[in-house]
């Protein structure tokens, strides 16, 4: 009995003492650098008096409201289509990246930026930003339109959203698609 005694004891305290107590502490600092909001594989269903202005969709989205000026995060991009209160979409913007600030109310779109209205002009660029207050689309870098006609290319750019009074700063070529 003094053996079994002896041999239970032993491993209990094997037990006892093997066993780390590991609590990590996460500092407050760590913790508003995470996400407030985050949501993956989602729509976002814009309307007005009950018809449907834009559908956005994205892989995922993180809202970081606990820094001095909260964003929004599209790190895997993002989609937006336009419906401007018609069945069918009129229009769509895409990119690979793009991050909404919510005080500025300024969205940047990044990497393989396409958009196109409902004309079927397509803008394509690296980086455009969308200054919601001013109802400015603008970038400084390089672009390209293309319409039935003709394709444009130069860098810098301004436009409303609807890409119907749009300015290239530098144009660099003109290519004419059909011959009159």
């Amino acid at each position: 009995m003094k053996v079994f005694i002896i041999i239970v004891f032993s491993i209990g305290s094997i037990f006892i003492f093997s066993c780390e107590r590991k609590i990590d502490t996460i500092k407050k600092s760590e913790i508003l650098t995470l996400p407030s909001v985050t949501a993956r594989g989602a729509s976002t269903l814009f309307t007005d008096s009950g018809k449907i202005q834009l559908v956005m969709t994205f892989p995922i989205m993180e809202t970081y409201n606990n820094v001095e000026s909260p964003y929004s995060e599209f790190r895997s991009g993002i989609m937006v289509e336009f419906y401007d209160g018609q069945a069918e979409p009129v229009g769509y913007a895409s990119s690979k990246y793009a991050r909404y600030t919510d005080k500025k109310k300024l969205w940047e779109l990044k990497d393989s930026v396409i958009i196109v209205n409902e004309n079927k002009d397509r803008l394509e660029t690296d980086q455009l930003f969308w200054d919601q207050d001013k109802n400015l689309i603008y970038t400084d870098r390089l672009v390209k339109i293309t319409n039935e006609d003709q394709t444009i290319i130069g860098t810098g750019f301004e436009s409303d959203p609807k890409l119907e009074k749009r300015k290239i700063k530098n144009v660099s070529a003109t290519i004419y698609l059909k011959e009159e």
